[in-house]
């Protein structure tokens, strides 16, 4: 058997970098300074340093949804766009007054990605696919936060 947890000791919260302190660590870096005073000056180990530089193309070429402010997954430019496309939707919807449940933005958010799908060319290595975007409950509540909207309506429970 393993090892028992302790139920005294709490874990350390993992640290969240935001796309504007990564875009720094960059531009330093380019201005010539070490990885190792990097480290010093964030407070942050070598390797995530090092992680950061060598996603560098990849962070500088992110423009975020609105509100976001910190990404943890360098996901594919196609979610990037249907989520901006979706957000715009939510907006237009809350504005008219409509109610929106996590079935209807699911729902919607399946059919911008596939319509985006359909308008990019795509080559036999391309990641995206058809099934690559589940738009599941995960997916819905992450959505929720990065996007920060909490006035949509779970789904309905029926007796």
């Amino acid at each position: 058997m393993g090892p028992k947890k302790v139920s005294g000791k709490v874990s350390a919260q993992k640290k969240m970098m935001s796309i504007e302190l990564k875009r720094e660590i960059i531009e330093k870096n380019e201005q010539g300074v070490r990885v190792a005073d990097l480290a010093r000056q964030y407070g942050r180990s070598t390797s995530t340093i090092c992680t950061v530089l060598k996603q560098k193309e990849s962070i500088k070429g992110i423009t975020p949804a609105k509100g976001v402010t910190i990404i943890s997954k360098l996901r594919s430019s196609l979610h990037e766009k249907m989520e901006k496309l979706l957000m715009v939707w939510v907006t237009e919807k809350q504005f008219k007054g409509d109610t929106l449940t996590q079935g209807i933005i699911c729902e919607k958010a399946r059919a911008i990605y596939g319509d985006l799908l359909n308008q990019t060319p795509r080559t036999s290595t391309d990641e995206a696919s058809e099934d690559s975007f589940k738009a599941s409950r995960g997916w819905f509540d992450n959505f929720r936060k990065r996007t920060s909207i909490h006035s949509i309506v779970r789904q309905q429970v029926r007796m």
